[in-house]
């Protein structure tokens, strides 16, 4: 019996992702997006929904980052053994690469809930003896290489991936590209709708667009320019040859260059940004198409701390699989609620002091601050004015920094290491301390242990942010810019506190910086710090108003929910 036999009996939706992340010692992620994406699988099985999803296996993972004592990071890879957590399915398929077939086969792996769900994940490995050692090696780095291994690995994700769904005996229904990585499984797809007509004279005609339009749903992440794959016309003919032509590709994903988002849009009949703002923001950048809006969540069982399970399971049974139920916060008495939000504070000062040293306290207003590092997140607009924010800071508030920054992106550990020498200069005024090798074990600690979650990102370049929700479903209030999700989850002085003015922008406005630090000081000092050190009552008052108008809403049960409705079932 095939070891997914019993997951092919039913039409399924194939989720493609180029990243998955589900668990720590499973290293096929580098951020938000994975981390979603494992979310929506979770969410998923616990939803019961006839559901496959299609991943890299990454073998040697994104990377493992090791800072010395000036920030200044270094890059290794994380070994791991696929065979201690999945199955190698028997099955292989080839894809074409610059003339060469290339053997992919496929480890699954089961997503199990406990309401009986289950989801296979199936990660495709070109590490084959059949293989060249070049060809080999291309399942090994996630989002390494140049763009010649990137266009390479998108085949093997895209074509490889419907391909394998194929020789699996899965039949799909939908299928929902996570990101442009996997666009290219509209081009196999087009080739299954292929018109069967012997003498037309618009070769055009041949390639039916409309049925792959009913099948695909698109799902974009970024108004980052840098953040859409683009490939230059001469490296995909070296890489496709004749696989499918270039005048009708260019009518998909543009004239100039192969825009693997283009690709996506002009292949579904769905498609959405991941915040009512990106959805705005998309229109903007890409006009002419209809850019609905989907909001992101967070899977709430994964990202709730153990002793706010332990509260909800007592107060709200059922929590879990029903985050519905936190809008009944308020029969949670103060005082437990205020219990289970110290311990989980007390793991985390206990741990960060024991990595870094940092000798903080467990009274002290502490404020988390943990993304990958990258110019527009603005890790340092906490540090513009250094004597202002001494004299409002010293001894009231500590913070906690982690982040990787991409091996390529010099600028992200530029900000690292200037995180570092405020450090320094802040030394015996302000605790400052930076977690290196930021991944979901320390995400938990600290989106569960701080007091406040601060977020300052560029408008508009934040398309939803996750790490501020999962905050919000441990009863740690966000001090954000007005941007993403926060734009819909805040409410001034209710649920935490806005940084800068309202969401008005659909372009980046560099001059900002000077406004929104003027505004983050304002409130640090005339309204979070004093309400924190004079009004217990009404901070866990806001503590609870953050998990029953925040968490409720912004959890992966109901986004799935609204996929299910308003993409899978159109």
């Amino acid at each position: 019996m095939s070891i997914i036999e019993q997951h092919i009996t039913e039409p399924k939706i194939a989720y493609f992702s180029m990243e998955i992340g589900l668990r720590d010692d499973i290293p096929t992620y580098s951020g938000g997006l994975g981390i979603l994406a494992g979310d929506t699988v979770k969410s998923a099985a616990d939803l019961n929904l006839p559901f496959v999803a299609v991943t890299l296996i990454c073998i040697k993972g994104y990377f493992r980052q090791e800072l010395d004592s000036n920030g200044h990071q270094t890059e290794h890879p994380v070994l791991w053994n696929p065979s201690d957590f999945m199955k190698l399915s028997q099955e292989k398929v080839t894809v074409t690469i610059e003339g060469r077939d290339v053997h992919v086969q496929s480890w699954v792996y089961f997503v199990e809930s406990p309401r009986g769900g289950v989801i296979p994940v199936l990660y495709l490995d070109t590490n084959l003896p059949e293989n060249s050692d070049e060809d080999r090696t291309l399942t090994d780095h996630l989002y390494g290489g140049d763009e010649s291994y990137r266009i390479k690995q998108e085949v093997v994700l895209g074509i490889g991936g419907v391909r394998m769904l194929r020789k699996l005996g899965f039949e799909i229904k939908k299928y929902h590209m996570n990101e442009g990585h996997a666009a290219f499984l509209t081009l196999e797809l087009l080739h299954e709708f292929k018109k069967d007509i012997e003498s037309v004279w618009d070769e055009e005609h041949i390639w039916d667009i409309e049925p792959v339009k009913d099948l695909c749903v698109f799902t974009t992440h970024t108004p980052v320019e840098a953040g859409h794959d683009k490939f230059t016309y001469e490296l995909y003919e070296k890489v496709f040859r004749d696989y499918f032509p270039v005048n009708i590709l260019k009518k998909l994903a543009g004239d100039k260059k192969v825009n693997m988002t283009l690709l996506g849009f002009n292949s579904s009949n769905f498609v959405n940004g991941v915040a009512k703002k990106h959805g705005e923001v998309s229109q903007n950048m890409f006009p002419g198409y209809q850019i609905n809006a989907i909001t992101n969540g967070v899977h709430s069982y994964t990202w709730t701390s153990d002793s706010m399970k332990k509260l909800f399971d007592k107060y709200l049974p059922g929590w879990a699989n029903e985050p519905e139920i936190f809008v009944r916060i308020g029969v949670i008495p103060d005082e437990e609620l205020w219990a289970a939000h110290s311990e989980a504070k007390n793991e985390l000062i206990d741990y960060v002091n024991t990595v870094s040293g940092a000798d903080m306290d467990y009274d002290t207003l502490t404020f988390g601050f943990a993304r990958r590092a990258t110019a527009y997140k603005r890790a340092d607009l906490l540090f513009s004015d250094l004597k202002r924010l001494e004299k409002i800071g010293t001894k009231k508030i500590q913070i906690i920094y982690a982040g990787k920054a991409h091996p390529k992106d010099t600028v992200g550990k530029e900000l690292i290491e200037k995180i570092y020498s405020y450090k320094e200069d802040l030394k015996g005024k302000i605790k400052i301390a930076f977690i290196q090798n930021y991944k979901m074990d320390i995400a938990l600690k600290l989106v569960s242990g701080v007091d406040i979650w601060l977020n300052t990102p560029l408008r508009p370049l934040e398309a939803s942010g996750t790490s501020g929700m999962k905050a919000t479903h441990n009863g740690v209030m966000n001090f954000s810019v007005l941007d993403g999700w926060w734009i819909e989850g805040h409410i001034e002085g209710f649920t935490g506190w806005s940084i800068g003015p309202a969401a008005t922008e659909i372009e980046p406005d560099n001059n900002m910086n000077a406004i929104d630090a003027d505004d983050l000081y304002n409130k640090l000092e005339k309204k979070i710090i004093p309400l924190y050190y004079g009004d217990r009552k009404n901070w866990v008052r806001m503590m609870q108003n953050a998990i029953g108008k925040n968490a409720y809403y912004f959890n992966t049960h109901r986004m799935m929910r609204r996929y299910v409705t308003e993409a899978y079932i159109r």
